[in-house]
């Protein structure tokens, strides 16, 4: 990797002394991303490193000792146990880490999405105004999938984005948003949704030495209508065709809250022979994506790739490990922004793409208040990278 890439040049003077507050259900993740952040300065070579505005620059950790602790009842409190003031805090948060668990009235009670929402508050509430600035990395954007009213309904994602700005978040980090125009809900605030496209090709060209990248051998499939952006964005930068698939549902019936499916419909040029990525935001139960894989199947395509920002694998992983036997599916691609089940990193057909990086790269670059538009923007990188793979340089 080239030193460019390996580590940014960044000569302004930061906003404030770095602080990263991840929260138990980021913990992993936040001690990668601080590694990288700890080498990375003490390398940076800066003639400012003795002056004031740098004290504190480089430190063996930049992550900030908190906890949350829980009273009988399942009540809490958080608690910063350093000083924070005048602190650029980014706080780490996966609101989808069930693995956690407390103790309600001598009950073991698994951690829901609203628990880790709560911890985030308080931990912001701790934070009390003193810091510079806060910055909240929500990798999968709390109750995104409740982001526009249909009926008589709450509006979730936007209340909890305007309720955090109003304690004093300063920009929200996510990626893969259900739907980015959530963020109309705070207009005065930093809102970016990150896509990680970059890494989920990175991670097929690494794992998969016999791909032919071209339009002749390879598409990129969107599941549903909603996900034709990211679709679109993967097979245009990879010189791709893309296809996709439109759900037919019966709305003369509703079962569990909803319309139900009645076919996938396929939309596109010819498959047969190619090799498939489909590309979605998350995996939920799987059913929908896996309905799809077979769609495709019946179509003769070859292999079946299947990149999904967030693996939450809600309904288990037997109906994967059925479909990857039978052929249906040949690899899963999913990133660490959120909880991994131990097995799931032990599947044959999984491959996990690693986020941290890129997170640490972003972090860094906020903290000096530099832009980050070029890090958002991953095209020249996707095409060195394919370019390496043609040349058998990866």
């Amino acid at each position: 990797m080239s030193r460019r890439e390996e580590k940014r040049n960044l000569n302004s003077i930061p906003v404030g002394s770095l602080g990263i507050i991840p929260m138990q259900s980021c913990t992993e993740l936040g001690d990668r991303v601080d590694e990288y952040l700890v080498k990375w300065r003490t390398e940076r070579e800066n003639e400012h490193k003795d002056s004031l505005a740098f004290s504190g620059y480089q430190r063996d950790s930049y992550i900030l000792k908190t906890k949350v602790p829980r009273f009988g009842t399942g009540e809490a409190k958080g608690i910063i146990l350093e000083s924070v003031r005048g602190y650029d805090l980014y706080i780490l948060v996966d609101v989808t880490n069930y693995s956690l668990s407390y103790s309600l009235c001598g009950h073991e009670n698994h951690m829901s999405p609203d628990d880790h929402y709560q911890d985030l508050k308080r931990i912001i509430a701790a934070v009390g105004g003193k810091a510079r600035r806060i910055t909240v990395i929500m990798p999968f954007l709390y109750e995104s999938r409740q982001h526009k009213r249909t009926a008589r309904e709450s509006l979730d994602c936007a209340l909890a984005l305007q309720e955090m700005v109003r304690m004093g978040v300063d920009n929200f980090i996510t990626f893969d948003a259900h739907d980015p125009r959530v963020q109309n809900a705070i207009p005065l605030n930093g809102f970016e949704t990150i896509q990680p496209t970059y890494q989920f090709i990175k991670g097929l060209l690494n794992h998969v030495p016999d791909l032919t990248i071209d339009a002749e051998h390879m598409m990129v499939v969107s599941p549903d209508e909603g996900g034709m952006s990211r679709a679109i964005y993967m097979a245009n930068v990879m010189g791709l065709d893309m296809g996709m698939f439109y759900k037919r549902r019966d709305y003369t019936r509703i079962v569990d809250g909803r319309n139900p499916i009645v076919a996938h419909e396929f939309l596109g040029s010819n498959i047969a022979g190619k090799d498939i990525i489909i590309v979605d935001d998350m995996i939920s139960s799987g059913d929908s994506v896996l309905e799809v894989a077979a769609d495709l199947k019946k179509r003769k395509a070859k292999r079946i790739f299947i990149a999904s920002t967030f693996g939450l694998f809600t309904g288990g992983l037997k109906k994967f490990d059925e479909a990857f036997r039978d052929g249906t599916i040949y690899r899963i691609l999913t990133t660490n922004l959120i909880y991994q089940m131990p097995e799931l990193l032990k599947k044959d057909w999984y491959i996990s793409c690693d986020m941290s990086k890129y997170i640490a790269y972003i972090i860094d670059t906020l903290n000096h208040d530099s832009s980050i538009s070029d890090l958002l923007n991953p095209n020249d990188r996707i095409h060195n990278i394919i370019q390496r793979y043609k040349d058998g340089k990866l």
